[in-house]
């Protein structure tokens, strides 16, 4: 099965979110009855990776993943950065959820999935959403050790379970 070129926003009319199952319940929870009215009220947006069906077909898209991203802000003192920062909250892009269907993990499009989320929040800073960078907090030990593969993350606030990548490391990822 293949990929639909890139990710889209979350459409329950399109997208089959309702079977979606990466292993843990919360996770799926979310994206069965959540990440749409989340969105519809402004708190977060939910980008899919929709299965490419080639047959013209009217059924809905399975998903291979999903994320979730939403703004927030944080003290200067939780910031894992020499720079010197307001004494006010400083914007940031955190990164709510990122899930991969069970059929397709272990495939590596967990790491593509996390270089887009990455990427849509870049691309979203540069579109006039400050943000510092981005925030997210870790699942379990399974998922610390998938993030542990990008030297990029550093734990936030000396909270080993939550992590922090700047802007400005993102914008160079190739």
């Amino acid at each position: 099965m293949s990929f639909a070129a890139q990710f889209e926003l979350l459409d329950p009319k399109l997208h089959a979110n309702k079977v979606f199952d990466c292993g843990n319940d919360e996770m799926n929870q979310f994206l069965k009855r959540y990440a749409d009215k989340n969105r519809k009220l402004g708190l977060s947006s939910t980008w899919v990776l929709p299965e490419q069906y080639g047959d013209g077909s009217e059924q809905k898209m399975k998903l291979g993943s999903y994320y979730t991203l939403a703004s927030s802000t944080v003290t200067r003192e939780e910031v894992p950065q020499d720079k010197k920062l307001p004494a006010y909250p400083v914007p940031v892009v955190l990164l709510v959820r990122i899930a991969v269907d069970k059929h397709y993990q272990k495939q590596g499009l967990g790491k593509k999935t996390l270089i887009t989320a990455l990427r849509k929040a870049a691309e979203l800073t540069e579109k006039g959403l400050p943000a510092l960078g981005v925030v997210l907090d870790v699942l379990d030990s399974d998922a610390l050790s998938f993030y542990q593969i990008f030297d990029d993350f550093q734990p936030f606030d000396n909270n080993p379970m939550r992590l922090f990548i700047s802007m400005k490391v993102i914008n160079q990822l190739g």
